[in-house]
């Protein structure tokens, strides 16, 4: 799911990766299977006892208390927020510029965290020092270790003040990061015999097996993953994308680039020119929701409006990006096998 635009693919180069991106930053979704590393403690010990939490970086993070002062990128404090679990700062898209919540903030009430960064390479470190930080929160888009949306020219100055961990969603099937923050909001406090927590996690399940089903009984509808920026359009292919890689397992019916066409998107995605948007035939396509991206009502190119799928109506949001929590999930379960079930072959 990350932002590339550079010919080496950077950090900011993940960001494009989950399915094509907007703006200034091609985004794209991860992909993967099940998560290494370990778990975490149990909520009655992170209350009243000594507090760990073993990342994916394979980095056991121990404090003498479990952490109360949390800062996390926005779509992690989302999910966290869903679990109970509230954070004092957030960096990466939180607000648009009409001043309300971005898409990857979820349910958070914005005006009560404090915004170290709302866009690619902004992070306040003064701000952040201020909190007091026990600790940072953020997803990783790569196999290194790197915290996305963390900057590259002050991760040195913010990792002295606060250990880190990082979950990552970088080549696993969506399971996975799920089962892996739930782990987390569970070491950090979370009441996850909630009714509203259990409940979400049977409707998950119950989404997932709607879409196995709806994809086994139209083996022929094809879907196309992509993402809108005022150049380019990307197409995204499922090996990576943690979303792209769950829905493919479960046997949704995928256009793929090849892999060499998907090079200049570091394996992501492949990059075209608005010229040849029907270069893949498609009978539904899911577009990219992150604000980074132009969305569907406003594109203007007359090739777009040709896709068949497109003048079919068949064209629903991808959350490129999941808020990975099981309440946030079900929807983007759920609106595919809609679209499965009742899409006609347009391709």
């Amino acid at each position: 799911m990350p932002n590339a635009r550079t010919a080496r693919f950077s950090r900011r180069g993940i960001l494009a990766a989950g399915g094509a991106l907007g703006l200034g930053a091609l985004v794209t979704a991860c992909g993967g299977e099940d998560s290494k590393g370990g778990g975490s403690g149990s909520t009655g010990a992170a209350k009243s006892g000594p507090w760990s939490f073993k990342d994916d970086r394979g980095k056991n993070v121990q404090l003498d208390k479990a952490p109360a002062n949390i800062v996390a990128f926005t779509g992690v404090a989302a999910a966290l927020y869903d679990y109970g679990v509230s954070v004092k700062g957030v960096f990466g898209p939180t607000k648009t510029q009409d001043g309300k919540p971005d898409v990857q903030a979820g349910d958070m009430d914005i005006s009560k965290v404090t915004i170290l960064g709302n866009a690619w390479d902004q992070f306040n470190v003064e701000k952040y020092a201020a909190l007091a930080p026990d600790v940072l929160i953020s997803t990783m888009f790569d196999d290194a270790g790197t915290l996305w949306y963390v900057p590259e020219s002050s991760k040195d100055k913010i990792a002295k003040l606060a250990p880190s961990v990082g979950i990552s969603v970088y080549d696993r099937q969506l399971t996975a990061p799920l089962q892996r923050v739930w782990e987390l909001a569970e070491s950090l406090g979370g009441d996850m015999k909630a009714a509203k927590v259990t409940d979400a996690k049977k409707r998950f399940e119950k989404a997932s097996e709607r879409l196995r089903k709806a994809a086994k009984a139209h083996p022929d509808i094809k879907v196309m993953a992509g993402s809108a920026s005022q150049e380019l359009f990307y197409v995204s292919g499922t090996d990576l994308s943690i979303d792209l890689e769950y829905f493919k397992a479960l046997g949704v019916n995928f256009v793929e680039p090849p892999e060499k066409a998907k090079a200049e998107g570091g394996g992501w995605f492949e990059s075209l020119s608005w010229e040849n948007v029907d270069k893949y035939k498609a009978d539904v396509i899911m577009m990219d929701d992150r604000s980074s991206a132009i969305q569907p009502a406003d594109i203007t190119e007359a090739t777009w409006k040709k896709l068949p799928a497109v003048k079919a109506g068949q064209v629903i949001p991808r959350s490129a990006e999941p808020i990975l929590s099981y309440d946030k999930c079900v929807p983007l379960v759920e609106n595919l096998a809609k679209a499965i079930e009742t899409a006609r072959k347009v391709s």
